[in-house]
């Protein structure tokens, strides 16, 4: 934990000085886990020494400044529907990210459901990441006709169990979505994410901002979370860092 930390504060010193007219701006940090109040509620994909950590008040003891720590998933689904394809999309959005795992976030009318781990869903007594995932693709050698055939039975499950009105598959595998997406049949659409796989970063840099600028977005006087429906500066305007965590 404390060598993670050394890492971040290096990195936020030597980008520091790209940081206009914000002396010590909020840092928003992405990590693969179920975050409750800035607590690591589970490790799927990183060391299991996290679990039970106030990671939020670690880091921000640590680098000496405002931290917001939110599950990456959630990161990259604000970040879609904010500025990405998702933006201004209405009723139920569910951004799924294929990476190492499969992580998710569901967007209602601009809201997120935080947490939402469909990953863990079981397909076949296994669970869906451990096969569908990107990882699962390179480690078994699947070709993207095989592999899209894993993602319809995934996907068609998903959309039994919640009926998305629009599914947004990010994460690296994204930038490859030509050679899987033509093979789906869903009754939602099913498209590429459009920040790829710098949606966590945007989103907790995202989140970073709504926690330290309450009074800009919803209700005056309201500490807002990951849920507001008010559209921040774009990304690059952003007064903050976002940092996310490796999910391997």
């Amino acid at each position: 934990m404390d060598a993670v930390a050394d890492t971040l504060k290096q990195l936020i010193d030597e980008l520091g000085s790209e940081s206009i007219g914000h002396t010590d701006p909020a840092v928003g940090v992405a990590i693969p886990s179920i975050v409750q109040h800035g607590v690591a509620m589970s490790a799927a994909n990183m060391d299991d020494t996290w679990i039970g950590l106030d990671v939020q008040a670690y880091l921000r003891e640590r680098l000496g400044r405002p931290v917001c720590v939110v599950n990456d998933a959630d990161a990259a689904g604000m970040a879609e529907t904010h500025y990405g394809v998702g933006k201004d999309k209405h009723g139920v959005v569910l951004v799924l990210t294929l990476g190492t795992g499969i992580g998710s976030a569901l967007v209602v009318d601009g809201k997120l459901i935080p947490n939402f781990e469909l990953g863990h869903l079981e397909i076949d007594g296994y669970k869906a990441e451990s096969r569908a995932s990107a990882l699962a693709r390179e480690n078994e050698g699947l070709s993207w006709m095989e592999y899209a055939d894993r993602l319809q039975q995934y996907l068609s499950h998903v959309e039994f169990l919640f009926s998305p009105d629009l599914i947004i598959i990010g994460g690296g595998i994204s930038a490859c979505s030509n050679e899987y997406l033509p093979h789906l049949s869903l009754r939602a659409p099913v498209i590429p994410a459009s920040l790829e796989n710098s949606a966590g970063v945007v989103g907790a840099a995202l989140q970073a901002t709504i926690t330290s600028h309450p009074n800009h977005f919803g209700n005056p006087g309201r500490r807002t979370r990951l849920n507001s429906t008010a559209t921040p500066p774009a990304p690059r305007l952003l007064p903050a860092c976002s940092l996310t965590f490796p999910s391997a």
